[in-house]
C-alpha cells in the first residue's frame, strides 16, 4: 500500500489555454523608492537629483522574477530499473523470458533471433491478450492484469500474416504491489535513471507539495510546450513506440508521445501512472490516468470539484479550447480503454 498524504482541501481547475502559464510573480528590486532629502538648502537640489536619478537607473532595471519556492513534498527522482537475474521460465538460443522479478509486476524478454518480425503474446487473467513486437534486445513487460496466471508465447513471423511460435510458457505471477507495474519502466514507457525526461520530471515536481502538485506541474508543462505532430500522425507505421527524451527535445509528438513522456515523468517522482490506450469516440488514441492517495485512480485530473473527476487527455488539452474540451470529454464516456501498460 502506498502511504497517505494531506486531504486535497481544495478545488484544482487546470489551466487548459495555452495562452495561461503558472509562474511566480515578479517584483522589481526597491522599485520606486527614495532616502528623503535631509541636508541644508545648499546640498537639498543636489540631494533631490541624486534621488531622480538613482530612481532613474532602477527603473531601467529588467524586474527580477521570484526564485521558485521549494515544496514540502520530496521531490528527488526515483527510478525503478528492471532487471533480468538469471530465474527464467524459458530459455534457449533463440528466445529467454527472465522471471525473475515477477512479484514486482514485470518480466524481461530477450529475442536472439534473426527473424525480421518477432512477437510476443501475453494473455491474463482476464482473459485480455496484449500482443508486443520484440526488437532483439532485452525488454520488459508489465504483467498489467494483476496477481494471477498468465500465458506467455513467443513467435516468429512465416511470411505475410503468418506465425509459427517458438515458445509457450504458463507463470502465476503473485504481485507483491500492486502499483508496481505502474512504477517501473517499461517496453512502452521507456525511461532510466539517465534520461532527460527523470531531469524534467524533478524540476518540474520542484515546488509541489503533494502528488496532485507533480501532476498538475507536469500536465500543464506537456500542454504549453508540446505540439501535435499531424504529419507524424497521418503516417505512422504498426510497432511504433514512443521515446519520451525525443519527445522532450522535438516538442512535438503524438497522443502516444504524450502519454509516455508524462507517464515517465510521473513514474520517476513515484506517482503510479498507467499508459492507457483505446478509443477517444471512433479514434485509436492513447492517454494516462494516475493513483492519488486518498482518492484512489483518477481517469481524469482536468478538474476536481470535491467529489467527480473528468478525463486527464494531454493530447486534446493541448490542441483544443476548454469548452471543446469539455464538451467531449464528458463524463467519460467517449473514452473505451482497451489496453493499458
Amino acid at each position: 500500500m502506498r502511504h497517505h498524504r494531506s486531504v486535497f482541501k481544495s478545488i484544482l481547475v487546470l489551466c487548459l489555454s495555452a495562452g495561461i502559464v503558472l509562474s511566480g510573480c515578479g517584483v522589481p528590486a526597491d522599485a520606486g523608492v527614495s532616502t528623503p532629502a535631509t541636508a541644508s538648502s545648499g546640498t537639498e537640489t543636489k540631494a533631490a537629483e541624486d534621488d531622480t536619478a538613482a530612481d532613474s537607473d532602477k527603473s531601467e532595471e529588467p524586474e527580477k522574477s521570484a526564485e521558485p519556492v521549494k515544496g514540502t513534498r520530496d521531490n528527488t527522482s526515483r527510478v525503478l530499473t528492471p532487471s533480468a537475474d538469471g530465474t527464467t521460465a524459458y530459455d534457449d538460443a533463440t528466445v529467454t523470458i527472465d522471471t525473475s522479478n515477477i512479484s514486482a509486476g514485470y518480466f524481461m524478454i530477450d529475442y536472439k533471433g534473426t527473424n525480421e518480425k518477432p512477437k510476443l503474446q501475453v494473455t491474463g487473467p482476464e482473459g485480455v491478450t496484449y500482443t508486443f513486437d520484440l526488437h532483439g534486445e532485452l525488454e520488459t513487460i508489465p504483467f498489467t492484469q494483476g496477481s494471477g496466471t498468465y500465458q506467455i508465447a513467443a513467435y516468429e513471423n512465416i511470411g505475410d500474416s503468418k506465425y509459427s511460435q517458438l515458445c509457450a510458457v504458463s507463470v502465476d505471477a503473485d504481485i507483491s504491489n500492486e502499483y508496481s507495474p505502474y512504477l517501473y519502466p517499461n517496453q512502452y514507457v521507456d525511461f532510466n535513471a539517465d534520461s532527460n525526461v527523470v531531469t524534467k520530471g524533478e524540476e518540474l515536481a520542484f515546488t509541489a507539495n503533494n502528488d496532485l502538485d507533480v501532476v498538475t506541474n507536469v500536465y500543464n508543462y506537456m500542454i504549453e510546450n508540446v505540439t501535435y505532430d499531424m504529419d507524424l500522425a497521418n503516417n505512422v507505421k504498426s510497432g511504433y513506440l514512443p521515446d519520451p527524451d525525443r519527445t522532450l527535445a522535438t516538442g512535438t509528438g503524438i497522443c502516444f508521445d504524450y502519454a509516455a513522456c508524462m507517464a515517465s515523468m510521473l513514474r520517476s517522482q513515484q506517482i503510479p501512472t498507467r499508459l492507457e490506450i483505446g478509443y477517444a469516440g471512433d479514434a485509436y488514441h492513447a492517454w494516462i490516468s494516475t493513483y492519488i492517495d486518498e482518492v484512489g485512480w483518477v481517469n481524469g485530473i482536468v478538474e476536481f470539484n470535491g467529489t467527480d473527476w473528468e478525463l486527464m487527455d494531454p493530447t486534446f488539452a493541448a490542441s483544443q479550447g476548454e469548452k471543446a474540451l469539455k464538451s467531449f470529454i464528458g463524463d467519460g464516456s467517449n473514452y473505451v480503454k482497451v489496453y493499458q501498460y
